[in-house]
């Protein structure tokens, strides 16, 4: 059994899911957080968190990766951590550095930070040839104006070091980039109080199907474990309305898709990882989207344990400790699995969601969790702002996505009008 050292984490499906890997792995956890309250906050189901079953909770600045070293180090002679991980973006290159400091397996800190930081990523790829979309970096309003000038509207303007799609949107004119980046200079520094990048990226508008490749890089080999099919939506913001696995492609798109993901990887210099790579298949080819050093978000690896057996988030744990990595798939009955989420029409305080015991009941649903009454919605303009999903399964391939998404639109928002006007 080992000890592994959980530091900070998503507050949705991923942590429960991650913990739930470590538990069925055989091993512990203890978890590290600068500020416990801000899980605690996001808890609404009976229950403990589930981040609170860790052996230890623990209490750390973990936004200041120096002091965290130095904290860490203190602590292992007593606690012996075999391996250290997190599912959160915002801390992937603070786990890295901290696995290398300790000596314990883990990927190489500056191909982390490659993949976490858009920029970098964007020009190693186009260094290693890997094919992506025309882009330009800028700091500055009028370094963009320039930028956008010179690649031609409609652009995608993206914030080098966010996630869930946040700030993610197409501009087609100049006006629209000009609100764009306004937008982005009001939110200087994320959720986890982490001062952000000025550095903007403005990309060529890709169109196509999107999907993403799902693999493990272990001792420098590459094995991809499936590619899932993605739905993206609300224009001109690209929030994820659902996602199937296994993409029903043909094998030579398959094989395009796989092989530019894993060349993506490779260009990075990733290893002792799990990866989740996302592409667009254009008329001219997969191109790459984006490559994020962890288990897939949005529940994409719960979808592929109810296919394949295959379970990412326990892959994740394997690697942190230095294990091979189980993946060897196994019938489960299920030829698909798809998720589609619920995205508010509107902002507002919700009375009610209609439908919602229909939904759980509804042939092939497996999970489905809703809003309460009282949850004031956000804009669909982000991942962050879902009402619910439903998951599904079909022994059919490609069929569970139909199911998943009958079950979303038999849904109605109920609006509560009159706390809007008080």
């Amino acid at each position: 059994m080992g000890h592994l050292l959980m530091v900070e984490s998503w507050v949705g499906a991923m942590s429960t899911l991650l913990p739930r890997g470590i538990r069925d792995g055989g091993h512990r956890f203890s978890f590290l957080t600068r500020d416990v309250h801000h899980y605690l906050r996001a808890w609404n189901r009976p229950g403990a968190h589930p981040l609170l079953s860790a052996e230890n909770v623990l209490s750390a600045e973990t936004n200041d990766v120096p002091s965290l070293i130095e904290h860490v180090a203190k602590l292992q002679p007593a606690l012996g951590f075999d391996g250290v991980l997190t599912s959160c973006d915002y801390y992937l290159g603070a786990t890295a550095h901290l696995a290398q400091s300790l000596g314990l397996p883990g990927s190489p800190p500056e191909a982390v930070a490659r993949a976490c930081n858009k920029d970098q990523t964007r020009l190693v790829l186009r260094d290693a040839g890997v094919p992506g979309p025309a882009f330009a970096l800028a700091d500055s309003a009028s370094g963009l104006r320039e930028a956008a000038l010179a690649l031609g509207f409609p652009l995608v303007i993206k914030p080098v070091d966010l996630c869930a799609g946040m700030f993610v949107r197409k501009v087609s004119n100049e006006a629209e980039l000009n609100e764009a980046v306004r937008e982005l200079e009001g939110f200087p520094v994320n959720a986890r109080g982490q001062r952000r990048s000025a550095t903007v990226l403005l990309e060529e508008l890709l169109t196509g199907p999107e999907v993403s490749v799902e693999a493990v890089t272990a001792h420098g080999r590459t094995t991809v474990v499936g590619v899932t099919d993605k739905s993206v939506g609300g224009e001109p913001w690209f929030v994820e309305t659902g996602h199937m696995f296994p993409a029903t492609l043909d094998d030579e798109t398959e094989r395009a898709a796989t092989a530019v993901a894993v060349a993506a990887v490779e260009a990075l210099g990733l290893d002792n990882t799990v990866t989740h790579t996302e592409l667009k298949l254009t008329p001219a080819g997969p191109r790459i989207v984006e490559v994020n050093p962890r288990p897939a978000g949005n529940q994409i690896t719960e979808l592929i344990r109810r296919v394949t057996g295959i379970d990412l988030p326990a892959v994740h744990a394997q690697l942190a400790v230095g294990e091979p990595p189980r993946l060897t798939a196994n019938s489960t009955g299920a030829g698909s699995a798809a998720i589609s989420f619920l995205l508010p029409p509107r902002t507002g305080p919700i009375r009610r969601i209609d439908g919602v015991e229909d939904v759980h009941e509804a042939d092939g649903v497996v999970d489905s969790t809703f809003k309460p009454a009282g949850h004031v919605a956000g804009a669909a303009s982000s991942n962050n702002n879902y009402l619910g999903h439903v998951m599904t399964t079909d022994p059919q391939l490609g069929a569970a996505r139909a199911r998943a998404e009958a079950a979303v639109d038999s849904l109605q928002v109920i609006y509560a009008e009159d706390l809007v006007k008080a």
